[in-house]
């Protein structure tokens, strides 16, 4: 017979059997996470917002509280875009960028599926170690600028994307991910009879969008950041990406015939540079938000384990 005492219940006291890792730390600890984070982030935001702020100065401001310009000018964006190299850099990047991701993923999630296939596909394991290979041992610069030479590529636009259409480790990831989805479903398919290119563009590349934004990311920022390959393979000024524009822009100085026009007005050297750093690193910003939420669970999913 059940009693009152019996509907008793006992409370333990918060956090009395939970780690002390995931007890609710003191407001002191709070406070001070807090402040070094506070001040992680604004180290990390100075150096972009020192150089945004810079190409907005005129040629005669000065700094205020070592940040800020006095006098405030839109002529060093002016003077970049006016004689039509960044313009004409930054479409050439953007192409590059575009058709290279795009043949990269395509072909990296390709050789993924196809090393998954062990028992299908004949060698399989001998060409996964192939490549693995490729990540301990390369080439040289040498043997792949005469290779690119040999197939004449150079002073082409594909010299920039076949020598790198691939990444080993992209592929691994991949290839890790594409492992870990159920057998059932490619079982069932076979019953239905699909073939392999039908499973694999039917049921594997619409369950492995986290992992193919992620590795899409990756090498979209590879081939927008390119500049040893285009520096070796492209003779044409006329076809350099924005990377080597802005080199010579930053590096190697601005063209005097640039520093000065009368339909523009006097433009600042230091100016002039910070704005085509801003223009060279913005496009990517603006993109990696709307792939950021893939990041954790592409990266993790597809990551190598032990």
């Amino acid at each position: 017979m059940a009693t009152a005492l019996d509907s008793i219940r006992v409370t333990p006291p918060s956090g009395a059997n939970r780690p002390a890792w995931l007890g609710k730390p003191p407001l002191a600890v709070r406070v001070l996470k807090g402040i070094v984070i506070a001040a992680i982030v604004l180290i990390m935001l100075y150096p972009f917002a020192y150089v945004i702020l810079s190409s907005f100065g005129a040629p005669t401001a000065q700094r205020q509280f070592g940040l800020f310009p006095s006098e405030w000018s839109t002529n060093a964006y002016k003077t970049i875009f006016a004689g039509g190299i960044v313009t004409r850099s930054l479409l050439v990047s953007a192409g590059v960028t575009l058709i290279g991701t795009v043949l990269s993923v395509g072909f990296t999630a390709m050789l993924a599926y196809g090393l998954t296939r062990t028992r299908q596909v004949p060698f399989a394991r001998a060409a996964l170690i192939m490549v693995l290979l490729t990540m301990l041992f390369s080439a040289g610069i040498i043997p792949n600028f005469l290779l690119v030479k040999t197939l004449g590529l150079v002073d082409t636009y594909a010299a920039l994307i076949f020598p790198v259409l691939i990444s080993a480790f992209n592929m691994i990831v991949m290839r890790n991910f594409f492992m870990q989805l159920p057998s059932e479903l490619f079982d069932a398919a076979r019953v239905d009879g699909a073939g392999e290119w039908r499973i694999f563009t039917s049921l594997v590349l619409p369950l492995s969008k986290a992992v193919l934004a992620v590795i899409g990311l990756f090498y979209a920022v590879g081939y927008w950041n390119a500049y040893f390959n285009p520096l070796i393979y492209l003779n044409d000024p006329a076809k350099w990406p924005i990377q080597l524009v802005l080199n010579q822009y930053v590096l190697q100085g601005s063209p005097m015939s640039q520093m000065e026009n009368p339909d523009i007005g006097a433009v600042a050297p230091q100016s002039v540079q910070m704005a085509i750093v801003v223009v060279a690193t913005l496009p990517i910003l603006i993109v990696y938000p709307f792939v950021q939420k893939y990041f954790t669970k592409g990266v993790l999913t597809g990551a190598i384990k032990g």
